[in-house]
């Protein structure tokens, strides 16, 4: 399968971006939080200019201003026409669904509840506690039990008072049942695989996150019917992926059909090179200077949380990633097709945390972990997938 998009040779940042990611990574996320330490009061503004659903910031607009630049220089660079041929090979979008759909979420469950609920336990705290919010609709008494909680007043309000594991055990879930429908499209485009391809999984994606992330999420955390945000979620793929390619499709028909093919090739995409990582380390700093006082704060914590995440990112890529080897994929359709199982959308993932459990949970504490990791264990695994291209059969280029 092949589709027209910027060749794989060219595909490279100027050498400095290119050679020297992780650095430029590693001090971004610093600078954020010296940021966010040093002007509080300006990372508050920021964090503040949120679109909200029923009360929960869903959308940050700093944020979704930086992931539009950098989504659209990945969307531009793909020739719409021929995106509907990727889609007629079963075997990547199969094997997306797949590990997506009846693997990564039971196996972050069983990663989740072996290291929170038993291996760590006792670091995080066997008695330690966290107070969420009441689910929807409900209305129980003080002393009451719900699930594992027990219904207690907190600050004025009924909350349900949880042991702090399963509140961190519950953000996990809601990670793992998230797969990546934005950011994905930077790691496929980095491993130089086939964007065109890339897009129609994340699109399907999209879909099926409708239907299955409310259920699994009711199923896997215990509590009854999840509430699935179907407002915060829409919205996000809108944002996040609607508008970048919306805005690719007819910018890159506009362009080709008054300068040519030829100019748009050689001068327009030469342009937005370095667009797509600058893009990218400007988020890192804004999302922790945002959230840099809850990770300093809770430095031992993000630990503990961190490491079931990445394992369970590591292995989902490493299934997807071996399947499609056995699968005979091409390099190009299966880098993507591990990838996309192994990132998380850790926006709608958040927004669900905050919306369900409350902003200062947990749960939503977790969520922001899955942040915290996401970009560092995502760029080794894009490392991971260039060293080992040569284990694979390659697309013919047009």
């Amino acid at each position: 399968m092949n589709i027209k998009t910027c060749p794989a040779s060219e595909r490279k940042m100027t050498s400095v971006f290119e050679r020297y990611l992780t650095v430029w990574v590693g001090l971004c996320v610093i600078g954020g939080i010296i940021l966010g330490k040093t002007a509080p009061h300006l990372a508050k503004a920021l964090d503040g200019l949120s679109i909200t659903v029923n009360g929960a910031p869903v959308v940050s607009i700093p944020i979704a201003i930086c992931l539009f630049f950098m989504m659209y220089p990945i969307m531009v660079k793909i020739d719409f026409t021929s995106v509907i041929r990727a889609g007629k090979s079963g075997k990547p979008v199969f094997l997306t669904l797949f590990v997506n759909w009846c693997v990564k979420p039971f196996t972050m469950y069983a990663i989740a509840m072996l290291f929170l609920g038993f291996i760590l336990k006792g670091l995080i705290g066997a008695s330690a506690v966290d107070f969420v919010k009441m689910p929807f609709g409900l209305d129980l008494p003080l002393g009451a039990e719900h699930g594992a909680g027990t219904v207690v007043m907190h600050d004025g309000l009924k909350m349900l008072q949880v042991p702090l594991w399963r509140s961190y055990f519950a953000g996990c879930i809601l990670l793992g049942i998230a797969p990546c429908t934005a950011m994905v499209l930077v790691w496929g485009y980095l491993a130089r695989g086939n964007d065109g391809l890339t897009l129609v999984m994340v699109a399907i994606n999209s879909l099926t996150m409708l239907v299955l992330y409310g259920l699994l999420g009711g199923f896997l955390l215990g509590v009854g019917k999840l509430p699935v945000p179907w407002q915060a979620l829409l919205l996000s793929v809108a944002v996040y992926v609607a508008l970048p390619l919306v805005a690719g499709y007819f910018s890159r028909k506009w362009i080709i059909g008054a300068k040519g093919e030829r100019w748009f090739q050689e001068r327009f995409l030469h342009i937005l090179t370095p667009v797509t990582i600058s893009a990218l380390l400007l988020t890192l700093v804004l999302l922790f200077s945002f959230k840099g006082d809850v990770i300093l704060a809770n430095p031992l914590t993000i630990l503990w949380i961190s490491i079931p995440l990445f394992l369970q990112t590591v292995l989902i890529f490493a299934l997807g990633y071996a399947l499609a080897k056995l699968m005979k994929l091409t390099y190009e359709d299966a880098a993507p097709t591990a990838m996309i199982g192994a990132s998380n959308h850790f926006e709608v993932a958040i927004a669900t945390a905050v919306m369900l459990f409350g902003l200062s949970s947990g749960a939503a504490l977790a969520t922001v972990v899955g942040v915290l990791i996401e970009v560092p264990v995502m760029l080794m695994l894009v490392g991971i997938c260039k060293r080992t291209a040569g284990w694979f059969s390659h697309a013919e280029a047009d």
